[in-house]
């Protein structure tokens, strides 16, 4: 049989330039060992992944190695060619290189040190178990989109936290610093939108595997009866009816999947929309800003949470400031927010997906009902 041939995109300069030895010494002597034909692709300079992607031509699995601005950058590229139709079912590894990897958390376990983290990620790829991520599709007026594996943040929160590296002579207390000092501005730091929103669709059943599907005069026949049974008329494009508007006064807005807390038995897809009140105490803004620096997405009790499959953010004109997307920034502007439901395939380590199957086996025997064996 031929070699598989797998591509990865090395970041070098992740982990403050530590990124590249690191894989050689950690991951590239379990991939070049496995049998895999393997091509390291390492890039220069910020935003030379999107344009390699679109240059690359066919390989068997796809291997990111950096932080979370390294995957960012390789699935924008990915999803932005003209056959990514093909290219977005190409399973994606990712090895935990960079200062922030959000996604380790959802697919593999932690570990007691960085080297086993990094060995761990590495055979989980080889292992081949996958579990489907959802993406976000992030669209301005005049750019290309953007795609977000975690998700968007706006506000006083994600401005302190990008900070905080410049107080790094007050060692542990850096964070807390760049918190306190953000409370010198205007208080409170309102961001004021306007947001439209269409809340959750139905998932679909998932499809069979290739091996597993019936045969072609079969699946003919089912589609042609699911058309003549659909209304006449249906179009894909959202009803004005189904649109919610909302204006909004706060002092962070986040938009994530639900990647963190993936549940593979869900039967809605969505994106969490979650809108933090304005009247947030200086002492509070502190606290919660040095956990939003552990996890960035976490809504606390008391704000608006909604469920949303698509959405639209309207500036008023004049904004500053800028947009997290995946801990990378991008100037603040009006954008449309798509959700794209496990659009990609991750290796995962297959323990981790053992867990989530007896998750949704366990929700399923619950909504049934009956207590799980």
């Amino acid at each position: 049989m031929p070699l598989k041939k797998a591509t990865v995109f090395l970041n070098p300069a992740a982990c403050k330039g530590k990124a590249g030895n690191l894989f050689e010494k950690n991951a590239a002597p379990i991939l070049h060992l496995s049998g895999l034909d393997v091509t390291v692709v390492k890039t220069d300079y910020e935003g030379q992944a999107k344009k390699l992607l679109e240059l690359m031509e066919s390989t068997d699995l796809i291997i990111i190695a950096g932080g979370d601005g390294t995957v960012q950058e390789v699935i924008t590229g990915l999803l932005r060619r003209a056959d990514e139709a093909a290219f977005s079912k190409i399973p994606i590894g990712f090895i935990p290189l960079g200062k922030t990897c959000t996604l380790s958390h959802t697919l593999y376990p932690e570990s007691t040190s960085r080297v086993q983290h990094i060995t761990n990620a590495t055979l989980a790829i080889l292992k081949g178990e996958t579990v489907p991520l959802d993406v976000l599709q992030i669209k301005g007026e005049k750019e290309q989109p953007v795609f977000a594996v975690s998700g968007l943040r706006w506000g006083a929160y994600r401005d302190a936290g990008v900070k905080a590296s410049k107080y790094w002579y007050l060692g542990p207390l850096k964070t807390q610093a760049a918190h306190f000092f953000s409370t010198f501005k205007d208080w409170p730091q309102k961001h004021q939108a306007a947001l439209m929103y269409v809340g959750p669709t139905e998932r679909p059943p998932e499809e069979p595997d290739e091996k597993s599907r019936p045969p072609f005069i079969v699946r003919l026949y089912r589609r042609l009866i699911a058309f003549l049974s659909s209304p006449k008329g249906s179009s894909q494009e959202v009803a004005p009816e189904d649109w919610e508007e909302l204006k909004l006064s706060t002092i962070e807005l986040s938009i994530a999947t639900r990647n963190r807390q993936l549940d593979l038995a869900r039967t809605e897809d969505f994106m969490d929309i979650c809108i933090e009140a304005e009247s947030v105490s200086k002492g509070q803004f502190i606290q919660r800003g040095s956990q939003k620096m552990r996890d960035p997405h976490i809504c606390p009790e008391g704000i608006q949470y909604i469920q949303a499959s698509r959405c639209i953010l309207q500036l008023p004109e004049g904004t500053e400031g800028s947009f997290g997307i995946d801990n990378e920034e991008y100037e603040a502007m009006p954008v449309e927010v798509k959700l794209l439901p496990r659009k990609l395939q991750f290796f995962c380590d297959p323990r981790m997906r053992e867990q989530m199957l007896q998750a949704a086996v366990q929700q399923e025997f619950m909504a049934q009902g009956q207590s799980p064996p």
